[in-house]
């Protein structure tokens, strides 16, 4: 039951919980979450693994290692959509996970396994992405509570009506000391992996990204009776600016920032006036936070400088920040050798461009990523398609990686030296754990 074509049943088996059929959408705190928990946690209990629900809705399964209250090594990914989404993004990383834990069923691991199904990766509902796995990462914000989704409750009103208590969401935090690491399979979100004939690819960051709603002001005008050299357009401006940030962000090439302007308005809004204002929003990413905070400070000086030749004048309002993620070089070299395994001498390294929840995983313990294939690079659209025999090898690497990473740990006596770090023995097993469903 741990085949790739099982996993790729189990897709199918999960698009069809959805809220707006045909359509594929799953979103938090929904009755189709507690459908697709109640589902995944079948398949979970199949494959060996003691399954309960935390305190903020992620779904969570576990097997003890050697002995029981080991540290563990947390594998998994998220089961929200977006609206009008694919089948493979998110749900086939917890599926594969799965797989690899009913596969190694009888090894006796130097740590625990579980498996992690996290809700809220996409941010669909209430508009903050991450909500499950910054939960576990002890990083739940009282603020979230007010905001509201599209049906108009509150993330409160919501958690209780889910059967949660809001209270007690801080008991799903994990400590770095109960965990080994965290691991991720995800489709590739991009089209390096298919031009290059790949099944799998190494992730070596994730983007930090950076969020800002930009309104340039200029002066309101007659069109027909407003001559050019007193005009202040501000939508010339905006529009000057915006293909400025596509030239500096192509030119800064496949390793560089990622800039994109998804929205714009203008007012006052009518065919016959010069528009006095205009807002557009701009998304920067890079695979370092250094990188990123370049390329917005040299956007920021040019943009001030045409509105200043234009007579117009900019405001910045920061939205979102999130700092750039790095995968852990030992987790990453454990992934390398599982994918080397399957056939590929030379690992295809990458930079995820898109946000995980692996981002934040990564503020308590050491992270890393494996990408698979998906046609056309495709995701967030019904479009998404994996091909059966890349879900193949990525089981396989995955597996492999499992028990280098096992290896590691036996050789370096479990210390926690292959993470850096010194306390990873020292936990205690998650309050949560025990409470099944």
């Amino acid at each position: 039951m741990s085949g790739a074509r099982t996993v790729l049943d189990r897709c199918a088996e999960l698009a069809r919980i959805t809220a707006d059929a045909p359509r594929i959408e799953r979103v938090y705190l929904s009755a189709e979450h507690a459908a697709a928990n109640t589902l995944v946690a079948e398949w979970m209990e199949r494959a060996g693994l003691r399954t309960w629900q935390d305190t903020a809705g992620n779904l969570c399964g576990r097997r003890e290692g050697r002995i029981d209250g080991l540290p563990a090594l947390m594998i998994g990914s998220h089961l929200d959509t977006v609206p009008d989404a694919g089948a493979y993004d998110g749900p086939l990383g917890v599926l594969m996970a799965i797989a690899v834990a009913e596969r190694l069923r009888d090894h006796h691991l130097p740590f625990a396994l579980e498996v992690i199904a996290f809700n809220d990766e996409e941010g669909s509902r209430f508009g903050t992405a991450l909500l499950g796995s910054q939960a576990v990462a002890g990083r739940w914000q009282d603020h979230w509570w007010d905001q509201k989704g599209r049906d108009g409750l509150t993330l409160r009103r919501a958690f209780t009506d889910f059967g949660l208590d809001p209270g007690r969401v801080s008991e799903a935090a994990r400590t770095p000391a109960g965990l080994v690491g965290y691991l991720e399979a995800h489709i590739e979100q991009g089209p390096y992996l298919e031009a290059e004939d790949r099944s799998l690819g190494l992730v070596t960051a994730i983007a930090g990204a950076r969020r800002f709603r930009l309104s340039i002001l200029g002066e309101a005008g007659h069109a027909g009776g407003t001559p050019y050299p007193r005009r202040r357009d501000a939508l010339v401006s905006a529009c000057e600016a915006i293909t400025m940030i596509e030239r500096v962000a192509r030119e800064s090439g496949e390793n560089g920032c990622i800039a994109t302007v998804g929205q714009i308005q203008v007012q006052p809004g009518a065919v016959n006036v010069i528009p006095g204002q205009a807002d557009f929003t701009l998304d920067i990413r890079a695979a370092t936070d250094v990188q990123r905070d370049a390329m917005w400070d040299g956007i920021r000086v040019e943009i001030e400088r045409m509105c200043s030749s234009r007579g117009t004048r900019l405001e910045v309002f920061e939205t979102h920040s999130a700092p750039a993620c790095e995968c852990a070089s030992w987790l990453r070299d454990a992934i390398a050798t599982g994918i080397r395994r399957t056939g590929d001498d030379d690992p295809r390294s990458l930079w995820s461009k898109a946000g995980h929840d692996a981002m934040a995983m990564g503020a308590i313990c050491d992270v890393a990523m494996l990408f698979i294939r998906c046609r056309e690079g495709v995701s967030h659209h019904p479009a998404e398609d994996v091909r059966e025999i890349d879900v193949v090898r990525g089981i396989d690497a995955y597996e492999q990686t499992v028990l280098e990473i096992a290896r590691l740990y036996d050789v370096r006596d479990g210390a926690g030296a292959a993470a850096g770090r010194t306390d990873v023995r020292s936990g205690a097993v998650p309050a949560c754990f025990g409470r099944t469903r």
